[in-house]
C-alpha cells in the first residue's frame, strides 16, 4: 500500500490546527505537519507576499477522497490548494504506523 500525502496552505495556525485535530481524532489522517511559510503569489491582479501555514496531511488510499472533500468544505480560502504528492518510497515501519493510525 502506498501512503497518500496531501498538501494545502492556510492563512493562520488557528484555522489549520482545528481541522488537523478533527482529522486525526476521526482517523481520516494519521498526522498533519504544520509549518509556517512565506508565500509570494499573484491574486486578483496583484503580487502578494504573505505568511501562511503549510499543512501536510498523511493518510491511506481509502481516505483520500474523503480527505480532499473535507479540506475543500472546511477551507477558509476561495481557491484552496489541494495537491497530492506521489510517494514512490517510504520506510515500512512508518507506513505501518500510518496504516494503524487510520484504521
Amino acid at each position: 500500500m502506498k501512503p497518500v500525502i496531501i498538501i494545502s496552505t492556510y492563512p493562520d495556525k488557528k484555522s489549520i490546527s482545528k481541522i488537523a485535530k478533527e482529522f486525526v481524532k476521526n482517523k481520516t489522517v494519521a498526522c498533519v505537519n504544520i509549518l509556517k511559510i512565506s508565500s509570494i503569489y499573484s491574486w486578483n491582479g496583484k503580487i502578494e507576499n504573505s505568511s501562511e501555514y503549510l499543512a501536510i496531511f498523511k493518510t491511506i488510499p481509502k481516505n483520500k477522497k474523503l480527505l480532499k472533500q473535507k479540506i475543500k468544505e472546511t477551507h477558509p480560502y476561495d481557491v484552496p490548494e489541494i495537491a497530492e504528492i506521489d510517494v514512490s518510497s517510504i520506510n515500512k515501519s512508518y507506513l505501518k504506523w500510518l496504516i494503524d493510525s487510520t484504521n
